[in-house]
């Protein structure tokens, strides 16, 4: 019977006996100390994940493959079980959508494939030189509660398929499901590779938690996707950072678009999983000569318009705080129970909550998170570029545009400047859902790496041999 060579390895390391048969008692210590990946305290969890990582980097780029097939295979038949346990915890967003979101995760989630992107070689008179990428070690990485479940996979796909392991700080908000992924995540991987603990995370994540992992000397990447303020304090951390801030996406709608897809687009993009994804159409900004014909056909798409200004001030005491800041208890809620709770009649079921109003509006200046969204009107194309770009705030997260002006769709992708910018599409077509390109739950705009994958969590190496290997 032929042997396969990879079993055989994984064998071993998971025996992982040293010369006289006896695991090393560090080893044997942060094992006890955590069951399946989830750990008491930072510094077991993390010192767990470095040993991890030690054996995984000795391992080969099939095994590799191998953990990240493991991954998709076993994870896509409980889809809906995952997506059901972090809808479930945060009470946020919309069960159908996030079961797509997990899916798209799971099953576009570029592996070792993206690495080849930059790999190069030089050859000259001098020799050859060689670029790879190569593992951080251990990264740290931080989730939201918003994407509690799709961001674990996501970044785990693409963070071991260039093989380092990872310590999640996942929102407290949605601990329970993390931790049930994270020990699902551990056994797929150690069943595959013989490998315990390349995934890893405490019992109890907090602020606290979070801030000690930043500092931890053993954590060598930080990948943060959440608010500016986490963000900026894993920046002040002194180590490298990959950090997805906010956003606040305009579309833009032009009198050439074609209306009734823009329609559709517009609001299946913004009522998607009820306006979680950062991506999401958080303003739309239409020029004066559509802007009736979008509306009606906004209405056909289960679009709810709220023009009377008494409803309004229901709508915006009932999801604006004092402070200016959406109100977290209507983050990912649906329409029909916003327009419930503010007291708001309304017929049908609405999916999205329209608000006619102008770029002044708080609806507008804030990333609400929610399927309310203002419906602004503007005399042309050039006043709408600029709406756009006030209301972005230099963030250069995602923007929107609907037209079949060449030379204006090419204009506005210029200006704005943003990570993500989606032609006649809706926002998450943006991600690899219902557009080509892979999927990405950490939109690293701020650190300047946008649509992050495997590629990013590899650093590149450069390797020189002198007089040899040139044949030309």
């Amino acid at each position: 019977m032929e042997l396969d060579v990879e079993d055989i390895i994984a064998k071993i390391i998971k025996n992982d006996k040293l010369d006289d048969g006896i695991k090393s008692s560090e080893e044997s210590s942060y094992a006890a100390a955590g069951e399946n990946g989830v750990f008491k305290t930072v510094d077991d969890a993390v010192k767990a994940a470095k040993i991890a990582q030690n054996k995984y980097f000795h391992t080969s780029l099939k095994m590799r493959k191998k953990i990240v097939k493991a991954i998709r295979d076993e994870l896509l038949p409980e889809v809906e079980e995952i997506a059901r346990r972090g809808y479930e915890e945060t009470n946020m967003g919309n069960l159908n959508d996030k079961i797509e979101k997990n899916r798209l995760a799971i099953t576009n989630t570029p592996g070792l494939e993206d690495l080849k992107v930059s790999s190069q070689v030089i050859t000259g008179d001098n020799g050859m030189t060689l670029y790879e990428l190569c593992p951080y070690g251990v990264i740290g990485a931080i989730t939201p509660s918003t994407n509690p479940t799709e961001t674990i996979i996501n970044n785990t796909i693409g963070m071991l398929a260039a093989g380092n392991a990872i310590y999640f700080s996942p929102h407290p908000g949605a601990k329970e499901s993390s931790i049930w992924l994270i020990k699902k995540l551990n056994k797929i991987v150690s069943k595959a590779s013989g490998i315990e603990n390349l995934v890893v995370m405490i019992e109890s994540p907090s602020i606290q938690a979070a801030q000690e992992m930043m500092t931890h000397p053993d954590i060598n990447l930080l990948v943060v996707t959440g608010g500016p303020g986490v963000v900026g304090q894993a920046m002040r951390s002194g180590k490298k950072v990959l950090g997805a801030g906010a956003g606040n996406p305009p579309v833009l709608v032009d009198e050439t678009a074609d209306i009734e897809k823009a329609a559709q687009d517009i609001v299946n993009g913004a009522a998607f999983d009820n306006n979680l994804p950062c991506i999401a159409e958080k303003n739309i900004v239409v020029v004066n000569e559509v802007a009736d014909k979008l509306l009606e056909n906004l209405k056909k798409d289960a679009a709810f318009v709220v023009s009377d200004l008494a409803d309004v001030k229901k709508l915006t005491e009932l999801t604006v705080t004092e402070k200016q800041t959406p109100n977290k208890k209507y983050v990912g809620k649906s329409a029909e129970k916003i327009l419930n709770d503010a007291g708001v009649a309304y017929t049908g079921n609405p999916r999205l909550i329209l608000i006619e109003a102008d770029q002044n509006s708080p609806f507008a200046k804030i990333e609400m998170l929610m399927p309310v969204v203002p419906f602004i009107r503007v005399k042309d194309f050039a006043a709408a570029l600029d709406t756009c770009l006030t209301l972005e705030h230099g963030l250069h997260h995602t923007a929107i545009m609907h037209s079949q002006n060449v030379s204006r769709l090419n204009k506005a992708a210029k200006e704005m400047q943003t990570s993500i910018f989606v032609k006649n599409g809706p926002s998450y077509a943006g991600i690899g859902f219902g557009g080509e390109g892979p999927t990405t739950y950490t939109i690293a705009t701020p650190t300047g790496e946008g649509t992050t994958s495997a590629k990013n969590f590899a650093r590149v190496r450069r390797c020189v041999l002198t007089s040899g290997f040139s044949i030309r």
